[in-house]
């Protein structure tokens, strides 16, 4: 009883596993399940794989070898709509047996002698499934139910199709579930009336159509596979780009050129547009690039050399100036402490400006230009030994390996530790005394030499 009973509990999982495979497949758009068991040997039918929908032509040549050996009384429960969910989602295969709304016809599964599972089978109208059994059978099919077939009698040495329409929960008062208790009830009152008669059968369960229809989702047009979040790629700005002799000479790249001559003025953005470089020039110490506005004839210009220093033993480069000039005003910043990089590098930095946490300092004296901002985003800049042609080399960055708050927090950290370690052997050195006093004897005494 135990195997019939896992018999069971598979052949309720296949429907589960079929559903999922027909979700990855993306053909699930019309199909109904089949159930099909016998009192006699039915020829076995191979498991489908996950997913596969049997088609019409399958089933029909199954039926000719099931039911073509000789006579054969079909009982066909034919319900309104079924899908596979209908199994999932009442049939208690979570291990909810109790709850399930297929006692009879799970009863009648492990009873049978034999019986054949198709969770897919494709549907094509609501007419085929009678036409298809009667094609088989070479018989009409008599509509029957409980009480009417237990006065009726059956000739076993001719085929019989009988016909039990089951309905469904679309338009009913009644909650799925308990239709679904009722048409099991039917069912089992079918059987029985059957089996009283001393008859042997084939019993076949299926719908008219699908009670539920899973749209089919066109792939062709999709891309196929594992992506990350759908999100739209912001476009990459090309890097601005000077030649020489048709060979990269000078290379920047920033997110934001943002420009001021005053703490009021406006911001001017050179990296918004497609700036001009025409008096930029380059050779083997120093480089030049001159970008000039657009719009309105603003000019900045990064002027760059390189140089051998024997403590390290290599060439460096270093941004000597950056330069704005609009209309007759001209204002020079200084960048040579703080952006420099091997000469075989490129110099990459996520801010420099030149009012907060400046790498640019101004060098006029002027007043009326003391409030003059600098503040590029994002920004890497190489002018000299471009060998990767259009490709930045690999970038020296501003931040460095120790931050302000990294060396306070190894500080304050070793600072607790020596305070640990001086508290534990504080501690190590206590000894506890070993000897003490009787207060009914004389008092111990103890030698000074002890």
């Amino acid at each position: 009883m135990a195997a019939a009973s896992c018999s069971s509990k598979v052949r309720l999982a296949t429907f589960l596993l079929h559903l999922l495979g027909c979700f990855s497949s993306g053909s699930c758009s019309a199909q109904v399940p089949l159930l099909l068991w016998s009192s006699d040997s039915l020829p076995p039918l191979a498991s489908p794989a996950a997913g596969h929908i049997t088609s019409n032509d399958q089933l029909t040549s199954y039926l000719a070898a099931a039911l073509g050996s000789g006579p054969r009384t079909v009982l066909l429960f034919l319900q309104d709509k079924l899908s596979k969910d209908d199994f999932t989602l009442f049939g208690g295969v979570f291990g909810n047996k109790q709850d399930s709304a297929f006692h009879n016809l799970e009863a009648a599964l492990q009873s049978s002698a034999s019986s054949v599972t198709v969770p897919a089978l494709e549907w094509t109208g609501s007419s085929s499934f009678p036409a298809l059994f009667q094609e088989t059978l070479g018989v009409s099919p008599v509509l029957v139910d409980a009480e009417t077939l237990s006065h009726l009698t059956i000739n076993t040495s001719v085929n019989n199709l009988l016909l039990i329409n089951l309905p469904y929960c679309t338009g009913s008062h009644k909650a799925c579930k308990e239709v679904l208790q009722d048409n099991d009830e039917i069912i089992g009152n079918v059987l029985s009336a059957v089996k009283a008669k001393n008859v042997s059968y084939t019993a076949i369960y299926t719908g008219l159509q699908p009670s539920r229809v899973i749209s089919e989702a066109s792939v062709s047009d999709q891309s196929v596979g594992r992506s990350l979040l759908a999100t739209v790629e912001a476009d990459v700005k090309v890097p601005i780009m000077f030649n020489v002799s048709g060979n990269p000479c000078i290379m920047l790249w920033a997110q934001n050129l943002n420009v001021s001559l005053s703490g009021t003025a406006q911001w001017i953005d050179f990296a918004a547009g497609t700036p001009s470089l025409d008096r930029s020039m380059c050779n083997a110490t120093h480089s030049l690039l001159v970008l000039t506005h657009p719009t309105n004839g603003s000019v900045l210009s990064f002027a760059m050399s390189q140089r051998f220093y024997p403590v390290s033993g290599r060439n460096w480069f270093t941004l000597d100036s950056v330069q704005l000039q609009s209309g007759s005003e001209t204002v020079s910043f200084s960048g040579s402490r703080g952006i420099y990089a091997p000469a075989e590098y490129s110099f990459h930095c996520q801010s420099v400006s030149s009012f907060k946490d400046a790498l640019l300092v101004l060098n006029s004296t002027n007043k009326e230009l003391s409030e003059s901002r600098l503040n590029f985003i994002d920004f890497q800049i190489q002018g000299f030994s471009l060998a990767n042609g259009t490709n930045f080399s690999y970038a020296s960055d501003c931040a460095g390996f120790f931050t302000a708050g990294i060396w306070m927090g190894l500080l304050t950290s070793l600072l607790m530790l020596l305070i640990f370690v001086y508290g534990l052997h504080m501690i190590m050195q206590l000894n506890t005394m070993d000897r003490f006093d009787d207060p009914k004897g004389p008092s111990i005494s103890v030698p000074q030499s002890e």
